[in-house]
């Protein structure tokens, strides 16, 4: 199995900080810092995830342009401040670039958009020109330039601001929304995800993206997919950071 990961992409960084104080001069936790854990986001959590289900991945992305730096309790997991970084430093991937995949040596083709400037309309228009199937997951506002990708993933509140156009029957067939503890929808069902003890959200929705494409690919039917998929975004939800799918533990939930 092979797939190709286009998209933005960033450097998460987790400073776990032993807090027992507060500052004298301000009402502020004072934060020390015992542990920093790195790990690529966005669409490095797709790729990541994917080779942690044993997929080959190729990968093209604005890598390491943006960071997001988090300061959380070691003890609680608390965040108590994020800072990003590098935005706007990131320039559109060239036709030239595009125009040298060999793009039929994939068996899906993912396209994760985070809308800070590597991923444009006439990009993903292109991208689903090529080939037959490709998944998408986008910030921007869905119009014509989806109407050729196979599978689009959104979460609920990405679905409440394209309601209007998402009303048409069209994309029913399309549309796979996340819903957090209520799991995920498509055409109209809902399929839930056990109730757990969630530690972190971070990257659960690249998590579920890598889930559905190796699924989907597997057993070629959709449904089962989404509940793969579900199955995989609840397991890293139960860890610190933006967690990879542990494939042994997997298969012991499965």
């Amino acid at each position: 199995m092979k797939v190709l990961v286009i998209g933005d992409s960033c450097l998460d960084e987790y400073i776990y900080c032993k807090v027992d104080r507060f500052c004298p001069d301000a009402p502020v936790p004072i934060l020390n810092p015992e542990l920093c854990i790195s790990t690529l986001g966005m669409a490095g959590n797709v790729k990541d995830n994917l080779e942690a289900l044993g997929v080959e991945v190729d990968f093209i992305s604005n890598i390491n342009k943006i960071k997001k730096i988090r300061y959380v309790d070691k003890k609680t997991n608390h965040m108590f401040i994020r800072i990003d970084s590098g935005e706007g430093n990131t320039s559109p991937i060239s036709k030239k670039r595009l125009n040298s995949i060999a793009w039929a040596t994939y068996d899906a083709i993912i396209i994760s958009d985070y809308c800070k400037g590597f991923i444009n309309e006439n990009t993903i228009q292109y991208i689903s020109q090529q080939h037959p199937l490709t998944f998408l997951d986008t910030k921007k506002t869905l119009e014509n330039y989806v109407n050729n990708i196979t599978y689009i993933k959104i979460n609920d509140v990405e679905y409440k601001y394209n309601s209007d156009t998402l009303a048409q029957d069209f994309w029913n067939e399309k549309m796979i929304i996340t819903r957090g503890p209520n799991g995920a929808e498509y055409d109209g069902v809902i399929y839930p995800v056990d109730e757990v003890d969630v530690r972190d959200t971070s990257g659960a929705g690249d998590t579920f993206l890598a889930g559905l494409v190796y699924a989907y690919i597997t057993e070629n039917n959709v449904k089962s997919a989404i509940k793969f998929a579900n199955i995989c975004a609840t397991q890293v939800v139960q860890k610190k950071g933006t967690a990879k799918i542990n494939k042994k533990e997997l298969n012991n939930e499965i």
